[in-house]
């Protein structure tokens, strides 16, 4: 870092890139501004808000280099003051997807954005506006007062003369960014939990460079203002799990994985080695295993072909050694999993009972759990359900003081629905992993 930064600041040109809505292409936009300045030289690192695990994929693959999460609940204010300011000291350009619409949620993207400085770019579908286009980016722009805004953009618009109209119905006080055409060949696709997993998506670069070359020459090309960021003192973590090996499930049924997960994991002393159940890899040589969530659902053929590691995994449970299994990973430890199709596949076994697939969706949102080893915050997102007549360790609460997820432990294996943000709470998650 810069000594600026040593001496407890340091600055980058910083977006947040915000939207009046879910599904006016933010994510699109975001993916393509980022390929756009990567494209040019400069050092890009994308940030997405919430607890989302598909645009941070995408955003990854576009800017170059790991996608983290700014969550002011789940991952706390501390988290994203020191992410920040990380990627400020190695970057030349910070962008930040807001999630949803800018003031929905508790917190919402606008507190985000307000915390840290962050200029707003509202970007607005503007397929089926005129005039109303002014209206939406006026209020967007007035709402808050104190909410740092830098301008709008206009996304799917029809022609230049749409956009052109929607320039001239702008209040002389917001700065037009431009506008961005509609373009069925730059959609991305999605299934039921978001877009697919950026290594699934064909030709993903070139559907991002189709935007790309229509945000060149824009005013939104250009670098956004320079942000401010405190560099906070944070105590170095202590290696409580040096010298243990995790070996991390990671193919396209298990690919729900936050790169600060794997950071906190090394940080505290882990040695890391992937495989792919889907591949038909056997069980590393590990002191402990870790099943991410993903799309076991989509895969029951090949996942109920994988005899050999499910029994791998059953010894080193029966030997005492950790499993942490999260949603996905979880589904695939049960009996069996029904598919969408209501199609039957037999699962590793290793919890008595059957997950199931349902066309709605059964849970959303935030979570944390009290372990034995501390206090787990993380996010639930699932469309299956588990029966099963094994009593859970304990349950977790929604911030609403709702009941939350069954936690299940047998032996040294942890398994629930809800996915835990490892670097909200360390020294809980290495008990977790300690064996």
């Amino acid at each position: 870092m810069s000594p600026a930064a040593r001496a407890g600041t340091v600055t980058c040109p910083a977006l947040f890139i915000a939207a009046p809505a879910s599904g006016q292409g933010k994510t699109s936009i975001t993916a393509a501004l980022a390929r756009l300045h990567a494209r040019q030289g400069r050092r890009v690192r994308v940030f997405k808000c919430g607890p989302d695990f598909l645009d941070p994929q995408l955003h990854g693959q576009a800017s170059g280099a790991p996608c983290h999460n700014l969550d002011l609940w789940m991952c706390g204010e501390a988290d994203g003051a020191r992410r920040l300011a990380e990627a400020a000291g190695a970057a030349d350009l910070i962008l930040v997807e807001g999630v949803m619409g800018l003031f929905d949620g508790e917190p919402s993207g606008a507190d985000i954005a307000q915390r840290f400085g962050l200029p707003v770019l509202a970007v607005i579908d503007a397929s089926a506006m005129a005039q109303t286009f002014a209206a939406v980016a006026h209020g967007l722009h007035s709402y808050r007062p104190g909410l740092p805004f830098h301008g709008v953009l206009a996304n799917r618009v029809g022609s230049p003369g749409h956009g052109e109209l929607l320039r001239r119905s702008l209040p002389a006080d917001l700065y037009w960014c431009g506008a961005i055409a509609r373009d069925d060949a730059a959609v991305l696709p999605e299934r039921h939990l978001g877009l697919l997993p950026a290594d699934e998506i064909l030709e993903l670069l070139p559907r991002i460079e189709r935007l790309v070359d229509q945000l060149a020459g824009q005013p939104c090309a250009d670098l956004p203002p320079v942000v401010n960021f405190a560099c906070p003192e944070a105590a170095p973590l202590h290696r409580l799990l040096a010298g243990q090996r995790i070996a991390v499930a990671r193919d396209a049924a298990f690919c729900f994985i936050y790169p600060a997960n794997l950071d906190t994991l090394r940080e505290l002393g882990a040695t890391l080695s992937f495989f792919s159940p889907l591949a038909g890899d056997v069980l590393p040589d590990c002191d402990s295993v870790w099943l991410p969530g993903g799309y076991p659902e989509l895969h029951g053929l090949c996942l109920a072909a994988c005899g050999d590691l499910w029994r791998q995994l059953g010894n080193h449970v029966a030997a005492g050694k950790p499993l942490l299994a999260e949603c996905g990973g979880m589904m695939a430890l049960f009996e069996e999993l029904v598919d969408l199709q209501g199609r039957r596949h037999a699962m590793a076994g290793l919890l008595p009972g059957v997950c199931t697939m349902q066309p709605r969706l059964a849970a959303l949102g935030s979570q944390e759990a009290d372990l034995p080893e501390g206090r787990l915050r993380g996010h639930a997102f699932h469309y299956s359900s588990a029966s099963t007549d094994f009593p859970p360790l304990c349950r977790a609460s929604r911030p609403d003081g709702g009941v939350g997820e069954a936690v299940y432990r047998r032996g040294r294996l942890t398994a629930s629905y809800v996915h835990f943000y490892f670097a909200q709470a360390p020294e809980a998650i290495a008990g977790v992993f300690m064996p």
